[in-house]
């Protein structure tokens, strides 16, 4: 009697037993620490959801964002703060949280699943994977009751026929590509620049400028390689995409006029309404674009564009051990989007003389309405010649009370308070670090110089352990999963470093680097973006594109080839090219999105041509 009641007591408290808990609060990322009180048993991405979801025969669902994403905020508010949805998700899924920013490999990898299976993306993206670890459906950002009926129809559908689901969504990649001769085809590498050439010409926008015609990114890896291109052979239509799109995305709504640094993108063709984030990879990148288009494009107004960009990141993104954090907000302090760069005319009104407010709204033509739920935002500046001819003043005159009002409203924004996501990322302070590196090259000014070193020290004794890299640190600890792209893009910026600093040491930490990120990445002739990933269905790529950032296969490719050039290492240039020597017809048809990989065969061609 007393073993079945045992037994009993057993069943009972099973369902208790196997319950999650939500394994977020205090977490050392600040994104996922925001979810650590949601109702929702939140698990960290691991093999130990996984295990989880094999013994209890349920999918995990992974829900992936970033700390300054502000439909992510959203969705939290309205669905994962819902006790109804986190009772469902508790009982019937694994639930998974993600911070991109600490799994950039799998990120990319769902990101490619919801762009093929829906033909957009974006965040939150959330991604029902079965217990072995494939993605069977994805669902972006739908309101509550919508999202509600998702999660209860996947899992109708899995109670019903798990076994057929599973086999739906199981999806071998390849296990391996061919070998292939380092011996390049200099006729076809100069075809694929054309093309890419051609492409670009043909997708910008030269009258508002940038690529295509809906939202606004930077696009800089194909900004970076135009500028390359017009530097080798000057075209007048190339130099026309060039300066509409730089002079856009300087002069309007992406870059913030009153305290630097540029947004992540703006969600209008005109530049003018952007998502107010501001991520370091974004702002390295284009302070590191505008700085080399001053220099090729003789544009001093370009340079300074870049000087302010790394002033603005050593001003609100450098911290106290000399690394660069990761973003700054778009939600204020107060849950407010873009709150905190906007002016409304209370505001105006409060802050400035009547002559300053009269100058404000003249240089920068701004409406009697607000165009935002929270102010003003300046987006377009006249020349101070227009609004004196305006409101019947000398041009210095504007520019003086102009100075005045824009000294006013940046001590507003001293008054406020804007959320920040501290980690200190491998990849992205890479980036960080050629910027500085390029600046300092620019400038006498001794910051930048200070902060390329720091930087650098900071890889250096910080992530840099055990002849490997880590993505992130943290209370002593590795935080998240280093990817391909830290180490080529860490790779390629000790290398700079290198150069600048005419240092035996740099060199040959440079050097180590690119060779651990071919020892841990490159597999059976292609790559793999982490080096054991949970996710199945497509481990290994034979190339990658360019997206927001470089890709990581051709920029590793194209460090290698110029470190083998400098210490005469032919083992190293053979490989690199060999493994350029590949998906020429994939390139050709797709060459906007390959910019990266075009300008390594360009590097493997040149470096082969010499004697």
């Amino acid at each position: 009697m007393k073993v079945l009641v045992g037994f009993v007591l057993w069943l009972w408290l099973l369902p208790q037993a196997l319950a999650l808990s939500n394994q977020l609060q205090s977490h050392p990322s600040p994104y996922l620490a925001l979810h650590g009180d949601d109702p929702v048993a939140w698990q960290e991405w691991g093999p130990d959801a996984f295990e989880n979801a094999r013994r209890q025969n349920k999918l995990v669902y992974v829900s992936v964002g970033y700390f300054s994403c502000h439909w992510c905020h959203v969705m939290q508010g309205e669905s994962y703060k819902n006790p109804g949805i986190a009772k469902a998700l508790n009982r019937d899924f694994v639930p998974v949280k993600v911070d991109r920013e600490l799994q950039p490999a799998l990120d990319e990898a769902l990101m490619a699943f919801v762009q093929s299976t829906q033909g957009r993306g974006g965040w939150p993206l959330n991604v029902f994977l079965t217990p072995e670890g494939y993605p069977l459906y994805a669902v972006l950002y739908v309101p509550p009751e919508s999202f509600a009926e998702v999660i209860g129809k996947i899992q109708a559908l899995w109670s019903e026929d798990p076994a057929g689901l599973a086999a739906l969504a199981r999806q071998h990649g390849p296990q391996g590509y061919a070998e292939k001769t380092p011996q390049l085809d200099p006729a076809q590498v100069l075809a694929l620049g054309q093309a890419f050439e051609q492409m670009a010409l043909a997708l910008a926008d030269t009258f508002e400028g940038g690529f295509g015609n809906q939202s606004r990114f930077p696009h800089v890896p194909q900004l970076r390689y135009l500028l390359g291109r017009y530097g080798q052979a000057p075209s007048a239509s190339v130099r026309e995409v060039l300066e509409t799109t730089l002079d856009a995305m300087a002069q309007r709504g992406l870059y913030d006029h009153v305290e630097g640094g540029f947004f992540r993108y703006t969600v209008d063709p005109g530049w003018s309404v952007p998502h107010f984030e501001k991520m370091l990879y974004g702002n390295a990148q284009l302070a590191l674009l505008y700085l080399k288009a001053g220099r090729v494009l003789r544009r001093e107004d370009y340079s300074a564009v870049g000087f302010a960009v790394l002033d603005f990141m050593l001003a609100r993104m450098q911290a106290g051990n000399g690394a660069m954090v990761a973003s700054l907000s778009a939600i204020d302090d107060q849950g407010r989007e873009g709150a905190y760069y906007l002016f409304d005319d209370e505001t105006l009104e409060n802050a400035l003389t009547r002559d300053e407010q009269r100058v404000l709204r003249a240089a920068w033509s701004l409406p009697e309405a607000a165009a935002f739920e929270f102010g003003h935002l300046l987006v377009n500046q006249a020349p101070p010649q227009v609004a004196a001819i305006q409101l019947g003043w000398t041009p210095d005159d504007i520019e003086n009370t102009l100075a005045s009002a824009m000294g006013k409203l940046s001590a507003l924004r001293d008054g406020r308070s804007l959320p920040v996501d501290d980690k200190a990322l491998a990849g992205w302070n890479a980036l960080a670090l050629e910027a500085f590196v390029e600046g300092a090259i620019q400038s006498d000014k001794a910051d930048y110089a200070h902060a390329a070193r720091q930087i650098k020290r900071y890889i250096q004794t910080t992530l840099w352990q055990d002849d490997r890299l880590l993505r992130a640190r943290a209370r002593g600890s590795a935080l998240g999963t280093v990817s391909l792209a830290d180490y080529a893009y860490t790779a390629r910026a000790l290398l700079a470093f290198s150069h600048w600093s005419r240092a035996a040491d740099d060199f040959v930490l440079a050097h180590r680097v690119a060779q651990a990120a071919w020892r841990d990445f490159h597999r059976a002739n292609g790559w793999q973006r982490e080096t054991d990933p949970l996710l199945k269905g497509g481990e290994l790529h034979e190339v990658l594109r360019d997206e927001a950032l470089p890709a990581a296969d051709a920029v590793l490719i194209e460090v290698s080839l110029r470190l083998a050039e400098q210490e005469g290492n032919s083992a190293l240039a053979e490989k690199a090219r060999s493994a350029l020597n590949r998906a020429h017809d994939t390139v050709m048809a797709n060459a906007f999105f390959f910019p990266s990989r075009i300008r390594a065969l360009e590097v493997a061609i040149a470096s082969q041509d010499e004697p």
